[in-house]
C-alpha cells in the first residue's frame, strides 16, 4: 500500500533538460495546460538520486507543449543540467478538487493494479495520453504491460487501498 505521507503530494510533471545557458529548465507537464502547473505552489522536487529539494520559479514562458522555467536554486547551464530527470511535486492541498470518479494522473502513480481474479500485474508507472484514450504503464516483476484507460477495462481504484483493480488478461 502506498504511503499515505506520500500521497499528501503529486506528480505534477517532470525536468526534461537543460535551456539556454542562463540555468532555465525544460519541464515537461502532466496538466492539459501546460501553464497550469505554475499554479501549484511550493514545487518539490525529487531528483533520480532520491533527494528531495523545492524549487523556487522565478520566470517562465510556453515552449511547444510545455514550458521552460528559471528557479532560483539553478543559476546556470552547469547546474540545469544537473536537475535532468527530476520529478515535480505539489501538495495535492494546492490542486483543484475533482468530481467523483475523476483523478489526476499522478494519483495513479505508483498504486498496484490486480486483475477481477486477484492476480497482481504490478504498479502504475506512467500513463500515455495516444488521442483514443490514456494508457496505464504497469511495470510488474514479469513485464511491463500497457493497459487502457476506458471503464471497460479500469473497474475500480482504490486510493485509500493503493490499488487499481481491472478486467485484464495476465498473459497480455
Amino acid at each position: 500500500m502506498p504511503d499515505p505521507v506520500a500521497r499528501d503530494w503529486i506528480e505534477v510533471g517532470r525536468v526534461v533538460g537543460a535551456y539556454g545557458i542562463k540555468g532555465w529548465l525544460r519541464i515537461h507537464p502532466y496538466t492539459t495546460r501546460p501553464e497550469a502547473v505554475l499554479e501549484y505552489q511550493p514545487w518539490r522536487v525529487r531528483r533520480r538520486s532520491g533527494a528531495m529539494e523545492a524549487l523556487t520559479v522565478v520566470e517562465s514562458q510556453i515552449h511547444g507543449k510545455g514550458l521552460i522555467v528559471q528557479v532560483a536554486e539553478c543559476p546556470g547551464r552547469d547546474e540545469a543540467e544537473q536537475w535532468t530527470g527530476a520529478l515535480i511535486d505539489v501538495p495535492v492541498s494546492a490542486l483543484p478538487e475533482l468530481p467523483a470518479g475523476e483523478y489526476y494522473w499522478g494519483e495513479l502513480l505508483g498504486l498496484a493494479v490486480q486483475t477481477v481474479g486477484d492476480v497482481a500485474l504490478g504498479t502504475v508507472h506512467q500513463l500515455l495520453e495516444t488521442g483514443a484514450n490514456d494508457v496505464l504503464v504497469v511495470r510488474g516483476a514479469d513485464r511491463e504491460r500497457l493497459i487502457p484507460y476506458i471503464p471497460a477495462v479500469v473497474l475500480r481504484i482504490d486510493k485509500d487501498q493503493g490499488r487499481i483493480v481491472v478486467d485484464w488478461d495476465p498473459d497480455f
